[in-house]
């Protein structure tokens, strides 16, 4: 289907998603329903933490357990060597464990080898998980291209201890890339622009868009407050849902905008690269909400929210308070490149629109951080 004139609304969903304290050690069992030889791809720092787990899990499963290590970006060159290994060791099924990063390069080698793949997310920083797609990305960590796939993981497995034992700030970062989903997709309602599954928007996944929202705004400041205590409240319960399952199937299924159309290009320019993906979407979000003349009530609230969070507000934080035109206009450049999804707004933005709108982003968001009582934005350390 062309993704530039969808005719039918479709929603795309993972086969099963799992949450809950202690939910690896039922991996074993989980996987073992949707193959009998499983690889397991992680990096060192992840398999040091649940790789004990894994083994009891899938020795009491009676499942065999391979691990293959992640080189730690998703590349179309990495992707492709795992996928050899997946075809020449005869695995029948592909388990992406840890970050998005991990669960993207899974999906793309489980795709190119043919076989199932599963999502193990041992943190909720971003809703790749239930995803039937990848981002590539280049060797300097810079966004290259969403890769598309004609199914969904099979599983999708998400140990909400493992979340709140991991750093607040990978949490954070969920919150910023679900926050988000119901800013992109209700700019979509009634344009008649594609979602991520080359069809219209289903009311579903604008709904659970909203959803997410709701709940975020409701919870996220607690459950932060939780994780970094180590601990798994009700409130970290429902945002790890939020940021995973309802944020995936929302952004999916409800459609992008411009706010990961500004963290695409935000990733252009080496200054930001000490972000997370959910940091650069809370720029793209303020981008957005200024972008669209959104009431001033409403950005001024959502710079508050996110500062709050924990999350940059500020082109400073992102390592562009002194950047000048020259450097935002790459920036801008990649946002707007034709294959972007900030072309799904109703309304055509012109470069220079979206270059302001972006500086603007730094007034908006010094006001939030004063409001919460944060004082001034701090520039990244350099190297």
């Amino acid at each position: 289907m062309d993704r530039n004139t969808p005719s039918l609304r479709v929603f795309a969903s993972p086969g099963r998603y799992v949450q809950g304290r202690g939910a690896m050690e039922q991996l074993g069992t989980l996987v073992g329903r949707l193959g009998r030889s499983p690889l397991v791809l992680t990096d060192d720092v992840v398999r040091g933490l649940v790789g004990d787990t894994l083994e009891r899990s899938f020795e009491e499963a009676g499942v065999p357990l391979t691990f293959e290590r992640f080189g730690g970006v998703p590349t179309k060159a990495e992707s492709e060597r795992i996928g050899r290994a997946v075809e020449d060791n005869g695995h029948d099924v592909i388990v992406g464990l840890g970050g998005g990063a991990a669960i993207d390069a899974a999906k793309a080698a489980g795709d190119n080898a043919g076989v199932p793949w599963v999502s193990a997310a041992t943190v909720a920083s971003t809703d790749a998980p239930t995803s039937a797609l990848s981002v590539v990305y280049t060797e300097e960590g810079a966004f290259e291209s969403y890769r598309f796939y004609d199914r969904n993981p099979a599983l999708v497995v998400v140990d909400t201890q493992l979340v709140a034992q991991a750093p607040t700030r990978f949490l954070a970062a969920g919150v910023g890339d679900a926050l988000a989903t119901w800013i992109e997709a209700r700019a979509l309602r009634g344009t008649g622009a594609p979602n991520m599954v080359s069809g219209l928007p289903t009311r579903a996944g604008t709904a659970l868009a909203q959803l997410s929202w709701d709940i975020l705004w409701e919870s996220a400041l607690p459950a932060l407050d939780a994780v970094e205590r180590d601990l798994v409240t009700p409130d970290v319960e429902a945002v790890v849902e939020a940021t995973t399952l309802l944020s995936g199937l929302g952004f999916e299924s409800g459609g992008l905008a411009a706010a990961h159309a500004v963290h695409d290009g935000l990733t252009a320019v080496d200054e930001t690269h000490h972000l997370a993906h959910g940091e650069k979407v809370n720029i793209g979000s303020l981008t957005q909400l200024v972008l669209e003349g959104a009431a001033t009530a409403e950005v001024e609230e959502f710079a508050e929210f996110t500062a709050r969070a924990g999350l940059p507000t500020t082109l400073t934080e992102a390592g562009l308070g002194d950047a000048d035109d020259a450097l935002l206009d790459r920036v801008v450049e990649a946002a707007t490149a034709p294959e972007e999804t900030i072309h799904n707004l109703p309304f055509a933005p012109s470069h220079r629109d979206v270059r302001d709108a972006l500086r603007a982003v730094e007034g908006v968001g010094r006001r939030g951080r004063e409001r919460a009582g944060l004082g001034g934005p701090e520039a990244p350390k350099k190297d």
